[in-house]
Parts: structure tokens; sequence; C-alpha cells
């Protein structure tokens, strides 16, 4: 892959009205995480006492964080009520000539701020909820 452009980074949430997938405004950072643990079967006859890990086993979780700030009335009271409302809902990650990740994410953090000579900001995370899927571009 070569270098993108961060604002083709897209963070998505599924609308309420018809099932499409509207991006979240004015986000002018944002970053995704895969993670997966491990499950060690190490025993005393390891190889070389070496550690051994059992393939396909322990749990997967994406995290995602973006911060920036609410352009319109409709992006900022739906964040805030799916936070408010602790709700589970898909979300869509577009990564520019990679592809897209599809799936449940819950809102765990949500922050405002501001300083008082300039436009209020806001930062928040996600992890994911549920089974993912990628679609190769």
């Amino acid at each position: 892959m070569t270098a993108q452009k961060g604002k083709d980074l897209l963070l998505k949430i599924r609308n309420d009205s018809d099932d499409a997938y509207v991006t979240v405004a004015g986000l002018r950072a944002r970053s995704i995480s895969f993670n997966a643990e491990s499950v060690d079967i190490s025993h005393a006859e390891s190889t070389g006492r070496w550690r051994e890990l059992l393939e396909g086993a322990g749990m997967r979780r994406a995290s995602l964080s973006g911060s920036g700030l609410f352009k319109d009335a409709d992006s900022d009271e739906r964040i805030r009520s799916v936070f408010f409302e602790g709700l589970i809902i898909a979300w869509q990650i577009v990564i520019p000539d990679f592809g897209a990740l599809e799936g449940p994410f819950q809102i765990t953090a949500l922050e405002y701020s501001g300083n008082h000579d300039g436009e209020v900001t806001f930062e928040m995370a996600m992890e994911s909820a549920g089974a993912l899927t990628f679609t190769a571009a």
C-alpha cells in the first residue's frame, strides 16, 4: 500500500432511517487498531523450551478512536444518543486502497472540549462488539 491521505480514512455510522452508512461529520483524526489474544499451550516437553501458541484461538477485537468537531446538529445528536443509550450499532470503516471493515461497535468514551476563543471539539473511542467483516478494495 502506498502513502494515502488521512482524510480518506472514513468512519461511517449506520443511519436509522434508511440503513445506509453516513460519514461521521468533522473528524480530523481517526485510527483503528486490531488486537488478538494468544493462548499459551506450552508444556514441559515443548521443543527447546520455547513457548507454543494455539493457532486460531483467543479473542480478537478492534478499537477505533476519532477526534474532531461536529459540523451539524444531526451528526452530533446521532453520536450523543448512541452513546447515552449504550447502543451497539453497525459502523463501517473505509481504509483507502485496502478495503472496508463493517460490524457492531459500542462507543466507550465521548469527550467534549473547547477553548474560550475556539470551537468545541470532541473525542470518542469505540470497541468492537461482535463479528466484523472485511471487504477488500
